[in-house]
């Protein structure tokens, strides 16, 4: 174990043996073990998508085992989706891969202004499928996230309890924000604020614009000069507001981009302090030695071996 896994051990003083040793195993894994870095590859969208907008453009995705391959192949960290998924591959490639279940979904059948996730997967799901975390969504700005927020302190609390280490999926929407508001960057770092306070260990959001949503927050933003230029300076505010850094926060990959593209968000990540990418359409949307090419270079950037 490098003196950097020890060191992230170290800020979760109130987890037991087992989520630590969990935590340990995801930071411990595939190419970029015992960096600090986390590249993470997330297949929930046939869920949250549809199937046919996740996967027609590469229909090998269609297969969950492709998805298993993938992570593996690539030297991913973890592999992260829903139960079917999970369970249509867990066995065949038992011990192969950090496997993180998510635990609750939402679908794209009825439009909603303040959207809610349903509990698609429970913490004995986890633990029977030998995964290291349970992954959980909430959508801070809806008028249903208290609701979430009570959901997954409960399911947090049963997770620690067994072992488990804890995800959370931070996406600010709903009534009460504007479009540009779900990645404004006051927003994004409250939404990273939020998920630590209630318990995760790692927290994914999305990249945040140079937008301010709040009225109040921004007062503070432009008195305080807050840096926010730079994408790696908006990165390392939303790390900040994460205690301070010492919670593992990823950034998402988000839909399809130019692979310059992706890569540069990757070094403003690297470079702001972030702790990496959760990658998924940007990934198992390509064909496989494709996939496995972009990905490697993803890996690169993080671990210094590219610019």
């Amino acid at each position: 174990m490098s003196d950097r896994v020890r060191e992230i051990l170290s800020w979760y003083g109130s987890d037991n043996p087992g989520t630590l040793t969990n935590l340990a195993r995801l930071l411990t894994a595939g190419t970029l073990a015992g960096t600090g870095r986390l590249v993470i590859l997330p297949v929930d969208q046939g869920v949250e998508h549809g199937p046919a907008r996740s996967f027609a453009v590469n229909p090998d995705a269609y297969d969950p085992r492709y998805h298993f391959e993938l992570a593996i192949a690539a030297g991913c960290n973890a592999y992260a989706a829903p139960l079917g998924f999970i369970e249509a591959g867990a066995r065949e490639f038992a011990g192969r891969v950090p496997l993180i279940l998510k635990t609750n979904n939402h679908d794209v059948l009825l439009e909603e202004k303040d959207p809610n996730q349903a509990i698609t997967g429970s913490v004995k799901d986890a633990l029977r499928l030998g995964c290291v975390a349970i992954g959980f969504t909430i959508y801070p700005g809806s008028e249903h996230r208290l609701e979430m927020y009570e959901e997954i302190r409960d399911m947090a609390v049963e997770a620690k309890a067994n072992g488990l280490a804890v995800v959370i999926w931070s996406y600010p929407r709903g009534s009460g924000l504007s479009k540009d508001g779900e990645t404004a960057l006051d927003v994004t770092a409250y939404a990273a604020h939020i998920a630590a306070q209630l318990g995760a260990h790692v927290i994914k959001v999305k990249l945040p614009s140079a937008h301010l949503e709040q009225a109040a927050a921004k007062k503070v933003y432009e008195s305080t000069q807050v840096p926010i230029g730079t994408l790696a300076e908006r990165v390392r505010h939303v790390v900040q507001a994460a205690f301070n850094g010492r919670r593992i926060v990823i950034f998402s990959g988000g839909a399809a981009n130019k692979d310059e593209a992706v890569f540069d968000e990757v070094r403003a990540i690297r470079d702001g302090g972030g702790f990496g990418s959760i990658i998924g359409r940007n990934s198992f949307q390509r064909k496989n030695p494709d996939a496995l090419k972009f990905l490697a270079t993803v890996m690169a950037i993080y671990n210094g071996t590219q610019k």
